[in-house]
């Protein structure tokens, strides 16, 4: 139940508060904070602010209440459970839009959807192309959004698609088979599991420009508390800063508390991962800094979705986020030098 979920994440927050040296003060501005998957390294800016107290220095008391599996705490954004989301990908918006809900998309912290399909090193496989005649092992979620894209743009197949489970093992022994994963975590799993580096395709780099990791809240806290909101915004992307260029030990130490089976091999290759391919910090990040969106891009992603049919063209997408919280150069002092 949301109310049984709620505390559980109430419990780890205390956890990880404590963890960090560090106790909510009551003059603080109380907020909750919902990701879409259990703690991890593509969580960590938002981690980084809360163990080095980037988040009090702003004047807020961050609650973040962790995914999962069984967890769907984008549900609990419209009703007022919480104040800030963190979804996937753009198409959340557009799907908030379809569904008349209260909710606007209001930075993106990943530039780039972290999305690949990967083929085994000994397949042949070079091109992006090459992955037409495989069977894709896609899942539902993929099979609605990235995967229509694929056969609009690229003339990939639905004969060719079976379900994605999560579980990799029939990829890895497939060789004629790709599999879907993020870039910072599935080739990890592949090359401890299986033994060989898998071929990765970011599709990203292929057209698939949608943002990733944004934050959402309801319209009315933008309309009523702006401030807060620009504080919570402005928090989060020094705290992306400061994980990927600075030192994120205690942002690390607390995703290992909330979340036992992650281990330091997995983190340092995800953080090696999201620098390597510009996940958080490029584009349009280097110049307007992380958070970065921009009209072009969303214009671009929704003509997109709509001809692969995965939105209704004549849907106002431009209702799903404002640029009022980003572009405004916040924190890029701290980035290290490429």
């Amino acid at each position: 139940m949301p109310f049984i979920r709620l505390a559980r994440a109430a419990i780890v927050s205390a956890a990880l508060w404590l963890a960090a040296g560090l106790s909510p003060a009551a003059a603080l501005d109380k907020v909750s904070f919902g990701t879409n998957w259990v703690p991890q390294p593509e969580h960590g800016g938002f981690y980084q602010a809360l163990a080095d107290g980037t988040y009090r220095t702003f004047g807020l008391d961050v609650t973040i209440v962790p995914g999962g599996p069984n967890i769907n705490n984008r549900l609990l954004l419209p009703v007022g459970r919480l104040d800030f989301y963190m979804s996937a990908n753009t198409v959340q918006g557009y799907d908030a839009v379809e569904q008349d809900l209260p909710t606007i998309v209001v930075a993106a912290m990943f530039q780039k959807d972290p999305q690949v399909l990967m083929a085994h090193p000994d397949a042949g496989v070079t091109r992006f192309e090459d992955l037409k005649p495989l069977t894709l092992f896609v899942s539902k979620e993929g099979i609605l959004t990235y995967f229509q894209w694929l056969k609009t743009e690229y003339g990939f197949s639905d004969a060719r698609v079976k379900p994605y489970t999560s579980n990799p093992q029939p990829f890895i022994v497939d060789k004629r088979s790709a599999m879907q994963g993020y870039v910072t975590s599935e080739p990890y799993s592949i090359e401890l599991r299986a033994g060989f580096k898998p071929v990765i395709f970011l599709l990203a780099d292929y057209g698939f420009d949608s943002y990733s990791t944004l934050i959402e809240t309801r319209t009315d806290l933008v309309e009523k508390n702006p401030g807060l909101v620009q504080r919570f915004v402005d928090a989060s992307i020094i705290g992306w800063y400061n994980y990927l260029y600075g030192d994120n030990a205690k942002a690390n130490a607390l995703i290992k508390l909330a979340n036992p089976e992650m281990t330091d091999g997995q983190i340092a290759y995800s953080v090696a991962k999201m620098r390597e391919y510009g996940i958080v910090d490029s584009g349009d990040a280097d110049k307007l800094g992380i958070g970065a969106m921009t009209d072009a891009r969303m214009a671009s992603f929704f003509d997109k979705m709509a001809r692969a049919g995965v939105v209704k063209p004549t849907l106002d997408f431009r209702k799903s986020y404002t640029l009022q919280f980003v572009n405004k150069g916040v924190g890029k002092e701290l980035r290290r030098k490429k």
